[in-house]
């Protein structure tokens, strides 16, 4: 019987023969190189305008921006033109503002270690699902399609552990990719805004209630402490909708079939999010809660009432039924035909 440890080895080894994996490496590369240098050129257009508003040569101090992002935020909530929900998220973000601008928290100014923050809080519920589902979509449904899958089966290695051990395999892959998300973060980055930050202080734990910013909860932590926690929620995403994504490709056969089937998924159930923000169903969804950086930053919810040990809830039992699903399934499916 062949150990469950080289059934891992191999199962990953024929991830890393793919070329779908350095497709996925390459496509993230490009995307941090991309929203780096949009980063970059968006803050330096802000400078320039804001130093033409203000008639002077260059704006150096970073408190001038945020005290004009305020009064920006100010003229939208006088503005007669905007409904109640863009009200809100605008007060939250003057109110967000002004607390930074109290507590001497430089927020505009851009380091390695904050982009590299920045770019996994924003990618958690689109871009890195999008990634992990490259990875998952085709794990059995492409062996399956191509016959393979056979060859292991008569051998007498249990389903059980052959789809563990492709499971297993994956969580590794996902780790591998969060691993060089962070080293392509970093690297690219420092190049447009330094190598620093890592121990500057990050305002976490706001709240939002009644549509207002409750920062009776906040506590600072250093960069490098906030980096891990948004790197841990980040994992934890990977986890899920890789889970997912193996459960689809279990039930199919065609890895193309698989792969459209978790896409439409991810994407139409953002849609129903947005459509039916009202409805109680759509905060049930795995795709409303994949978002789990927003409850740290203080992010207005599409969805009121949702919480951090909701979504990670909610997301926890999506996991489990895709696993239950995926293994129940896998034992009794009719393979060898």
């Amino acid at each position: 019987m062949i150990k469950l440890y080289k059934l891992v080895k191999n199962e990953f080894l024929k991830i890393v023969g793919k070329k779908r994996l350095y497709i996925t490496l390459a496509v993230l590369f490009i995307m941090v190189a991309a929203f780096a240098y949009g980063q970059y050129d968006s803050l330096n257009r802000t400078k320039i305008q804001l130093a033409n508003r203000l008639g002077v040569t260059a704006i150096t101090d970073w408190k001038s921006i945020v005290g004009q992002q305020i009064l920006d935020y100010q003229a939208r909530l006088d503005s007669p033109y905007q409904d109640e929900d863009r009200r809100a998220q605008t007060r939250v973000r003057m109110e967000q503002s002004q607390f930074y601008l109290d507590n001497n928290i430089n927020t505009v100014d851009l380091t390695a270690a904050n982009f590299t923050t920045k770019i996994i809080s924003q990618s958690m519920s689109l871009f890195l699902p999008l990634l992990m589902i490259l990875l998952a979509a085709d794990l059995v449904s492409g062996e399956m399609g191509e016959g393979t899958i056979k060859f292991l089966l008569v051998q007498g290695i249990p389903r059980w552990k052959l789809l563990l051990s492709k499971y297993i395999a994956l969580l590794g892959l996902e780790t591998v990719v969060l691993f060089f998300s962070f080293i392509f973060s970093i690297l690219i980055s420092g190049l447009l805004f330094g190598y620093g930050g890592w121990l500057e202080p990050v305002a976490t734990g706001f709240k939002i209630v009644g549509g207002k910013l409750d920062t009776s909860h906040v506590t600072f932590v250093a960069q490098w402490e906030y980096i891990l926690m948004a790197f841990g929620l980040a994992y934890y995403v990977s986890i899920v909708v890789g889970t997912i994504s193996l459960m689809i490709s279990v039930l199919v056969r065609s890895s193309i079939a698989s792969l459209g089937i978790v896409l439409a998924f991810l994407i139409g159930g953002s849609q129903l999010t947005s459509y039916l923000a009202t409805w109680q169903l759509p905060r049930y969804l795995f795709t409303s809660n994949l978002n789990l950086m927003s409850y740290i930053s203080g992010s207005l919810q599409s969805i009121q009432g949702m919480n951090m040990t909701f979504s990670i809830t909610v997301l926890a039992v999506w996991t489990i039924t895709a696993l239950v699903v995926s293994f129940v399934y896998f034992n009794k499916r009719d393979i060898l035909v």
